[in-house]
């Protein structure tokens, strides 16, 4: 897969396999407890932690030449949040997880819902025998919505628990 697959554009954004110049930005996203109120076990505390997701993140890539995107704007050069798929075992199967995680000064923008929405397409484009999921908690209705403009639909028969309370699941083929 390879490098072809390390960029991805879109009419404001410019998806890129992050790099060892992103911890700082993965540590501030991951920092502000308003990014990570819904997910509180993925808050970090200390750039050692975020270079320790950095190289998680980078090992995926390394694994399965995809995995999470650093988004940035054509206006600024710093990150405004990260998106991507990650496999994963999910309902006794091999699922694409999708993330999104934004600097808060880049909400409400749709930012995060055009980022989700280009890596859903490239997932069906690109990885079609996986499913895509994401995994919401219930008050995060942000979130929610984000999956669902993304194209994944509510799958309540999935819904169950997770890392950090109950997840409602939105699934789509990536066929």
């Amino acid at each position: 897969m390879g490098a072809a697959h390390e960029e991805l554009a879109t009419g404001r954004l410019s998806l890129r396999r992050p790099a060892a110049a992103d911890i700082d930005a993965i540590l501030a996203i991951h920092r502000d407890p308003r990014t990570c109120a819904h997910n509180p076990s993925d808050r970090l505390t200390a750039r050692d932690e975020a270079e320790e997701l950095f190289h998680r993140w980078d090992a995926h890539w390394s694994g399965y030449g995809f995995g999470y995107w650093t988004v940035r704007t054509a206006a600024g050069p710093e990150p405004a949040g990260f998106c991507g798929v990650k496999v994963m075992r999910f309902d006794e199967r091999m699922v694409l997880n999708l993330f999104y995680r934004f600097a808060p000064a880049h909400w409400g923008a749709g930012l995060a819902t055009e980022a989700a929405t280009a890596v859903v397409e490239w997932a069906a484009a690109h990885q079609p025998s996986y499913s895509v999921i994401a995994r919401v908690r219930p008050a995060n209705h942000a979130s929610a919505r984000v999956a669902a403009r993304a194209g994944l639909a509510r799958a309540a028969h999935l819904d169950g628990p997770g890392h950090d309370g109950h997840d409602l699941v939105f699934t789509g083929s990536a066929r």
